[in-house]
């Protein structure tokens, strides 16, 4: 109405997704008597076979859940460990992490999604992946941001020594894909099939264990089995701090969501509200708060609770609030450590979906690949495109942070859940490699402090700092502020007036008085709210 999307409301569930036949098939399980746990798994499964160069059941991820029953948040880390054997030395540069076998880390999203099912689920693993094996052996029509994210890798990967087997898997031939080619993964659908019949054992030290590790192994990659037999996915409690009065909930390290939780404790000090909505002083001051958050989280990789409590500390935010305040540039790295003069590291590829259902659970989730299409490497015969986890390892000898072998990983994803008055009011996620610890804080101001809907407060305008100086502002706040930006330190790229370097958020809200379920999706991806 009016040019805009309209509210996506429900009574009894809600699913918001990246591609809109993923959620889809997390309402239909809704719609079926199944909750929000179950709904995750369907959605989960189905955005493996319809956006596969995001996530998929051989990627790793992170889920922040509101358990109705237990009136409690609750993180699944099922990011598993460095291989044991990766052979870190082997390295200086993340760009040789980037393709083939070296960079595989062990799958950790199936074993994710199952606890999530047998922890709080209520249908059968058949039940919820039947939607994605029909969309796997049916095929669907591509739509736009399929067409852009395989026509912007085939000729890459191609090139790569198992391109071909890659190649065949996803129908790529000579010719570019076309806006409604209709994709069929027939070997992923058996694999699907499988996995529901006989149980997540069969990766998990079983036959398509097997079959990966020894394709890892022929590609160069040091992923074995005992990688496999030590993934455990993990419930963890949250780390929480309090935002205009909302409790905002997120994983605990070794995840680096901190980063977004100190930028929001330095704004909450800042009347952002008194400031022009998307202005010069709203825009300033905020970038500022995330490249000293992003500094300190780089600072201090993987903070012990004692650290965090004093990073998150009264007086430790007071002293970055008042340098956000003096008005001096500030330059510094956003991703890894860095030394001087480094430039900015490469995209991921991720992807978060949101739900909600009618007792009161909210599930959030993100999940990757890694890169686009994660490795390059589908294990022929099984249709499970790998990732490229170890990407993410610092690998840079000098770096204070290096990684090790059989460590816990750092990881960049923050899937939210907000409570009010300890009532589960938002479950909010975004794709974006570094990128998400700085864009949902964005989001959360639009929310709480300009009191946006969630679909506004989704499609306002967003930045993304890289490192350095260097911050890529979606230009529809105005060729004035980018200049003042410009001229506060700031260097800006306005190019674009929607960019998916700022993410592609997902959300449900909840109404607390009225138990009303709300979706927001972003319009940067091929985002869709489904309501039950």
């Amino acid at each position: 109405m009016h040019g805009k999307r309209p509210t996506i409301a429900s009574r009894h569930g809600m699913v918001a997704a990246a591609h809109p036949l993923a959620a889809a098939a997390g309402a239909r399980i809704l719609a079926a008597g199944g909750n929000a746990f179950d709904a995750a798994v369907a959605t989960a499964a189905a955005l493996n076979v319809v956006e596969p160069y995001m996530s998929g059941l051989a990627g790793q991820g992170l889920a922040t859940c509101y358990v109705a029953a237990e009136k409690a948040v609750k993180v699944l880390d099922f990011v598993p460990r460095i291989p044991a054997h990766f052979p870190v030395e082997r390295f200086s540069r993340r760009q040789e992490l980037s393709r083939g076998g070296a960079p595989i880390g062990a799958p950790g999203n199936l074993a994710g999604w199952c606890t999530l099912r047998d922890a709080y689920g209520s249908r059968p693993l058949s039940e919820l992946f039947a939607p994605a094996v029909a969309l796997a052996r049916d095929g669907f029509p591509l739509a736009e941001f399929n067409v852009e994210e395989i026509n912007g890798v085939s000729g890459e990967l191609r090139q790569q020594p198992a391109g071909a087997i890659w190649a065949a898997n996803y129908g790529i031939g000579s010719q570019p894909a076309r806006l409604g080619d209709i994709l069929r993964q027939p070997d992923l659908a058996g694999t699907l099939e499988a996995l529901a019949a006989e149980g997540p054992g069969l990766l998990y030290g079983g036959a398509l264990g097997k079959r990966v590790v020894e394709h890892v192994a022929a590609m160069g990659g040091s992923l074995d089995m005992s990688d496999l037999l030590a993934v455990k996915p993990e419930w963890k409690t949250p780390l929480a701090i309090s935002y205009r009065g909302h409790s905002i909930n997120l994983p605990p390290p070794p995840c680096e969501g901190f980063q977004t939780l100190l930028t929001l404790r330095v704004l909450e000090g800042l009347d952002l509200p008194s400031r022009t909505r998307d202005g010069l002083e709203h825009l300033d001051l905020v970038l500022r708060a995330i490249r000293l958050a992003a500094g300190v989280r780089i600072a201090h990789s993987v903070p012990t609770p004692a650290r965090i409590a004093e990073l998150l500390s009264d007086t430790h935010v007071a002293r970055l609030r008042a340098r956000v305040l003096d008005g001096t540039p500030i330059d510094g790295p956003t991703e890894q450590w860095t030394p001087p003069a480094t430039p900015a590291k490469g995209e991921s590829h991720t992807t978060s979906f949101s739900m909600a259902d009618r007792h009161g659970n909210l599930v959030c989730v993100t999940q990757s690949l890694g890169a686009v299409f994660g490795s390059g490497v589908v294990v022929p015969g099984t249709g499970l495109c790998l990732n490229n986890f170890l990407f993410w390892t610092d690998v840079n000898p000098a770096s204070p942070n290096r990684s090790k072998p059989g460590a816990v990983m750092p990881i960049c994803m923050a899937p939210m859940i907000l409570t009010k008055d300890e009532r589960a009011v938002l479950a909010l996620g975004t794709p974006g490699s570094y990128g998400i610890l700085q864009t949902q804080a964005q989001a959360l101001v639009q929310l709480l402090d300009y009191g946006l809907p969630l679909q506004e407060a989704i499609e306002a305008p967003r930045a993304r700092l890289t490192d350095g100086r260097l911050v890529t502002v979606e230009n529809r706040v105005g060729t004035e502020v980018l200049q003042g930006l410009a001229a506060r330190g700031h260097i800006v790229d306005g190019s674009a007036a929607w960019t998916m370097k700022t993410g592609g958020m997902q959300g449900v809200a909840v109404d607390p008085d009225t138990g009303a379920l709300t979706g927001g999706c972003d319009p940067r991806r091929d985002g869709y709210c489904v309501p039950a």
